[in-house]
């Protein structure tokens, strides 16, 4: 069989280099186009630790350009800077998975959290690429917007809840995140002297990842609800992990809901103690678990923030809209110890 031809723009970045190193070790991807904002390097000298591994020319990112060499495009670019590109794309034959917010949301609600959104006809054309909720949408679009790391943990953990979630309930989300979640550019938060042995919140009960969570929600059920989500940033490279409570309105055992929701699904795994962060690290898995008192549930999932949370999603999401199986070329041994 052919190889699918993969182009990477916006390859500088933490998620970015994660894609490369995917792209590199899958069996039916072949890596055609590398680029960045300027171009001009080598890939050695733009991650070094790529070095005797693998080499090519990085180039100025160009969307016609990356069109005419690839089947498929990944957009690890920032919000608003995605866009203009996905423009272009859409009117070639290259399909695209885009790692940006910029279709992610309902359009009203992207401009309420983000910026004014200029490509309205084509947000309308895309589909959520979280496969546990649109599997078989995604295997038939040409655009995909990969999900956020937050809403991947917190809603893959109430997915198989949500239909038993009382009526007006409130959803707490407390999530943490490792350091490299924040991107490579430097600011004064992501500052060594500040993260180490350190633990803070930020924008809580107003980060924008929390009308997307509500929003994917939403598809699943009819009740009126609301989340309250608030993130946290932690003294680790890589790592998610959510912890979710909400009360059910009816006498559910909690764990058995959540293995039989999850009993056919190759990336998610039911644990039966607390889940932690390092047991994900470096793999595409994301880890659940329940604690049920009554009628209140406290729910924990973890994920490597890089790779379900953003790259190896985006690769799962490319195999589905390509024909192959999902799991193809996905990271399951994690980075243990």
């Amino acid at each position: 069989m052919t190889a699918t031809k993969i182009g990477i723009i916006g390859a500088s970045g933490y998620t970015g280099l994660e894609l490369i190193k995917l792209v590199l070790n899958h069996p039916s991807f072949e890596l055609t186009y590398v680029s960045t904002s300027t171009g001009g390097m080598k890939l050695s000298d733009l991650h070094p630790s790529l070095l005797g591994v693998y080499e090519c020319d990085v180039v100025k990112a160009d969307s016609l350009e990356a069109a005419t060499s690839c089947d498929l495009v990944f957009l690890a670019l920032p919000h608003k800077t995605a866009m203009e590109y996905v423009k272009v794309l859409m009117s070639t034959d290259v399909k695209i998975v885009d790692l940006s917010a910029d279709y992610r949301l309902e359009k009203d609600r992207y401009e309420e959290f983000y910026c004014p959104h200029v490509d309205a006809s084509n947000l309308e054309k895309a589909v959520y690429g979280l496969p546990e909720l649109l599997r078989e949408d995604i295997k038939k679009a040409k655009l995909v917007a990969n999900p956020g790391c937050y809403p991947t943990s917190a809603i893959l953990g109430i997915l198989p809840f949500v239909s038993y979630i009382k009526e007006n309930a409130d959803i707490i989300i407390d999530a943490k995140s490792g350091v490299s979640g924040a991107g490579k550019k430097l600011s004064e938060v992501t500052h060594y002297v500040n993260v180490n042995d350190n633990m803070f919140a930020y924008n809580p009960l107003s980060h924008r990842h929390g009308p997307e969570i509500f929003e994917k929600l939403s598809l699943k059920t009819t009740k009126n609800f609301s989340v309250h989500f608030v993130p946290h940033l932690v003294p680790t490279t890589r790592g998610m992990l959510a912890s979710v409570y909400l009360n059910v309105d009816a006498d559910i055992n909690a764990l058995a809901v959540l293995q039989e929701y999850y009993k056919n699904e190759p990336m998610v795994r039911v644990r039966t103690s607390p889940v932690d962060m390092k047991s994900v690290a470096g793999t595409n898995f994301c880890d659940i678990y329940v604690k049920q008192s009554g009628s209140l549930l406290f729910i924990s999932s973890a994920i490597d923030n890089l790779l379900r949370g953003a790259s190896s999603q985006a690769i799962a999401n490319a195999n589905l809209m390509c024909g192959y199986e999902e799991v193809e070329g996905l990271p399951n041994l994690a980075y243990v110890p």
